[in-house]
């Protein structure tokens, strides 16, 4: 079953090569949707696919690149869209 999750993680996620880490894990996973820094150092994600594909793509943004120190993580199910993301990009 499909479904889509909007991800906030909090801790040294930025600078670290975090975005990068979590495109690649998305596109190994199969999942779309993007990526992207917010203003006050916390990173957004926005995931859409397989349920058990998110549960593993999950597990691996807790743990992040070398360089990353995770804290928390947010995650919130939204509504699917698959039209309006067909692959996983990092967002400016």
């Amino acid at each position: 079953m499909k479904k889509a999750l909007h991800i906030i993680i909090k801790g040294r996620v930025q600078g670290v090569g975090y975005r990068w880490f979590v495109r690649e894990r998305a596109r190994d996973h199969g999942i779309s949707g993007y990526v992207r820094n917010l203003p006050n150092g916390d990173v957004e994600v926005l995931a859409q696919g397989e349920e058990e594909k998110l549960n593993l793509f999950i597990t691996e943004l807790n743990r992040g690149p070398a360089f990353a120190h995770v804290i928390d993580m947010e995650i919130d199910e939204v509504a699917l869209n698959e039209t309006r993301y067909r692959s996983f990009e990092i967002a400016f």
